[in-house]
């Protein structure tokens, strides 16, 4: 492992996917979602997701000038058309209308049609939050996850978000896969040559497994709970956006050339057209004292509320630098673009 900066991280990103053919604008963004994702530890949707999308937009599977609108279809309602651009600055720009709108009619609800792989939900989120106002977000992803009582994967690890600004302007954010873990934990296991547990994963058999390289479908959360949580996802940020679903959604590595087409929805509301602000945060506030206040069980320094390990984990690196695996700097560091080794692999390459 290499300790880095934040900003070093950060331009070596930029560089390496500008040399991918990334405009600049988009290139910086991407890397403020990936630094930001890593800094609170959520490695699986950081750096080490940089050289696929290399490859990607090497190949064309992105717009690399996408002509993004916004559709207003109701007064409360719209569309964010992407283009198939590249997916964290698309969200990023979505965020600018969905602000204005919440601000106007007191709720949002949104969805963005055709976008590449985002990244993590808790970077919008959070942005939200810190306007002032409740974030609820989901997204598709593609078919990796075994249903509850089946063998053949058809739904995706489809996250669902939240966030909940605070009076200390340090906003609760709660992002997680409907799988027991994300597709990109795995991919970090790899990277760092660890097992995972036997309760992540199925291999070629069905059968549970503890090689992250073996693995061939995914299992829901909770079983049957995880799975109806995922066919919400997918029907919210994909069927009502008219977008492919479950197991019609594009791989991640079968075709780098083509665009994924990939939905995610939005709901924000303006807390303030429900109840006295500062009652609201107030309550939030007391609430998370009261969970602090708990006397934790064995094995637990305390208690801590959703999301909150993540705030720990992101000042810690801020102020210590991030360790990542040697071999994913050795690359960013390296004059190689990419090593033609995603393209036309499947889901679990």
């Amino acid at each position: 492992m290499v300790t880095v900066r934040d900003a070093e991280l950060h331009a070596l990103i930029a560089q390496k996917l500008t040399a991918a053919g990334l405009e600049s604008l988009q290139a910086n963004e991407v890397a403020n979602h990936l630094v930001y994702a890593d800094l609170c530890g959520i490695h699986s949707h950081g750096a080490v997701r940089v050289e696929y999308y290399a490859e990607r937009i090497s190949k064309g599977g992105v717009t690399k000038h996408p002509q993004i609108s916004f559709e207003r279809t109701g007064t409360s309602t719209g569309i964010f058309h992407g283009d198939n651009g590249v997916g964290q600055y698309v969200a990023n720009q979505a965020l600018e209308p969905i602000v204005q709108m919440v601000k106007e009619t007191g709720v949002a609800t949104v969805g963005i049609s055709k976008m590449s792989h985002s990244g993590t939900m808790a970077y919008y989120l959070e942005k939200i939050a810190k306007e002032g106002f409740i974030g609820i977000s989901m997204c598709q992803s593609d078919p990796m996850v075994v249903p509850y009582g089946g063998r053949e994967n058809y739904f995706g690890t489809n996250p669902i978000g939240f966030g909940i600004p605070r009076s200390n302007g340090v906003p609760i954010i709660f992002d997680m896969a409907t799988t027991v873990q994300a597709w990109g934990k795995i991919l970090d296991a790899r990277s760092k040559n660890k097992e995972i547990p036997d309760t992540w994963a199925v291999d070629k058999e069905g059968k549970p497994t503890t090689d992250p390289h073996a693995v061939q479908g995914l299992l829901p959360i909770a079983g049957p709970k995880g799975y109806g949580l995922m066919m919400l996802v997918d029907i919210l940020a994909g069927s009502l956006l008219g977008l492919p679903f479950g197991k019609h959604v594009s791989s991640m590595y079968a075709d780098l050339s083509s665009p994924r087409d990939l939905g995610q929805f939005f709901i924000v509301i303006d807390p303030k057209k429900f109840t006295d602000i500062d009652s609201f945060e107030k309550r939030i506030d007391t609430m998370i004292d009261e969970l602090h206040a708990i006397e934790p069980t064995e094995g637990f320094a305390s208690v801590l509320y959703p999301g909150e390990l993540s705030k720990i984990t992101y000042q810690k690196n801020k102020e210590e630098g991030i360790a990542i695996p040697a071999e994913i700097i050795d690359y960013l560091k390296s004059d190689i673009v990419h090593n033609n080794q995603f393209g036309g692999k499947g889901a679990f390459a």
